[in-house]
């Protein structure tokens, strides 16, 4: 209930939602974040690979996170919360998020690994045509990770180097 508008000091669910918001941005500010080793050695293979990459997430702070990281220069393309809300694209279990990456890139789905942790963005992915379809399990678990969709799934990135 409420405004996406509302401010995180409104007892309304958008209110509460802007003040976890709010409370993220500030804990990422203060404390950052890390990168997975196994996600950089990834990237950096990829790199080195001439692969071009794109990261499609959910999240509208998406471009802080990876800034905080140190990852937002690796990534030739971003399809966060906030370009899928601009252009009107459905979010994950729907394909797209990851359709419209894989078109900036210039890319096709066929062609195009997505590599995800979350079992609504393994569908997404299955859902688009993409191949392969890599999971990650970070808690999901390897069942449900196939059951999805994945196609390969790893406990660390490093693995598909």
């Amino acid at each position: 209930q409420g405004d996406p508008d509302d401010a995180p000091s409104f007892e309304t669910v958008c209110g509460m939602g802007n003040l976890k918001n709010e409370l993220f941005l500030r804990s990422l500010a203060e404390d950052g974040v890390v990168a997975y080793p196994g996600s950089v050695a990834l990237l950096d293979a990829l790199a080195a690979a001439g692969v071009p990459c794109a990261v499609v997430s959910s999240s509208r702070n998406a471009r802080g996170v990876l800034a905080a990281a140190g990852l937002a220069e690796r990534f030739e393309v971003v399809v966060d919360g906030v370009v899928a809300a601009g252009l009107g694209l459905a979010g994950k279990p729907a394909p797209d998020t990851y359709l419209h990456a894989a078109e900036l890139l210039g890319a096709t789905p066929a062609s195009t690994a997505v590599i995800e942790d979350a079992l609504s963005g393994v569908a997404s992915g299955a859902a688009g045509g993409f191949h392969p379809v890599v999971g990650v399990d970070r808690g999901a678990g390897r069942a449900a990770l196939l059951a999805a969709g994945a196609e390969i799934v790893v406990d660390d990135l490093a693995e598909l180097i």
